[in-house]
């Protein structure tokens, strides 16, 4: 069968599995059927360490948070001293306890630096969740906080920073039997409405595009990992891989490049 794992690498083509290969738990299986065994289950599966990185993420201190920490060491101990001895000093000279304790609790709200302890970790929960929705995890919260000194960022996979779906950008005709573009188009998306592939439905889409008519395919088969094939106007059509046609021992060398 061919497996979607989009969810876990980006790459919008589904892969190919066979007997002995392995499946993450969470992929979506195309076309076939499949038979697994499960070796992973519960906290030791792929989807549950992703969610365990994201907790421990959001769990760990950055920097700056470290310092905070730091300052309210010394800050808090300091604003409870003061509170307490504006409350000494007003009872000495009053001698009331009422406005005594009102001072105290003013000290207390206007200096204690709440603030200070809980700003920090809010915001890299706040960050690392919402990076998280939209595909992105931090290793931990120091990642987060040195994410504002990039100055170049590097990215490999398909799916980024493109719509991670395959599309036809470019349609070449290298056989003289074929009169032009929307022929082709026409013959390959006809072939294809069958077909669940990505690449199928992408010049299906294609021809969809641009108006063309489509034939109704007779006889319709899908090869795993190869292609698929139709009669067209009683003609067989095959569209799929070189390998497949180099199987069936076709000739076509000249138009290869």
């Amino acid at each position: 069968s061919s497996v979607d794992e989009s969810m876990l690498t980006g790459e919008p083509l589904p892969v190919d599995k066979s007997s002995g290969d392995k499946i993450t738990g969470g992929t979506l299986n195309g076309e076939g059927r499949v038979k697994f065994e499960a070796t992973r289950v519960g906290k030791d599966t792929a989807l549950a360490r992703i969610i365990r990185l994201v907790q421990e993420a959001q769990g760990s201190k950055a920097p700056i948070q470290a310092l905070a920490d730091r300052v309210a060491a010394v800050f808090v101990p300091g604003v409870i001293g003061i509170a307490f001895l504006t409350f000494i000093l007003w009872w000495a000279m009053g001698g009331e306890f009422v406005p005594s304790m009102i001072r105290l609790v003013a000290v207390l709200v206007i200096a204690c630096p709440c603030a200070l302890g809980l700003a920090t970790p809010t915001a890299i929960m706040a960050g690392t969740g919402k990076g998280a929705e939209k595909g992105m995890l931090f290793k931990n919260s120091e990642a987060l906080e040195m994410a504002t000194k990039l100055d170049t960022i590097v990215l490999d996979k398909t799916g980024t920073i493109t719509m991670g779906k395959p599309s036809v950008v470019n349609v070449i005709v290298s056989d003289s039997l074929i009169k032009d573009e929307e022929e082709l188009l026409r013959i390959g998306a006809s072939v294809e409405r069958g077909s669940e592939h990505p690449l199928g439905r992408a010049i299906v889409k294609e021809a969809e595009k641009r108006g063309i008519d489509l034939f109704e395919p007779d006889g319709f088969k899908a090869l795993r990992g190869l292609g698929v094939q139709a009669n067209i106007k009683g003609q067989e059509v095959l569209v799929g891989k070189p390998k497949w046609f180099d199987e069936m021992e076709l000739d076509y060398d000249d138009r290869k490049d």
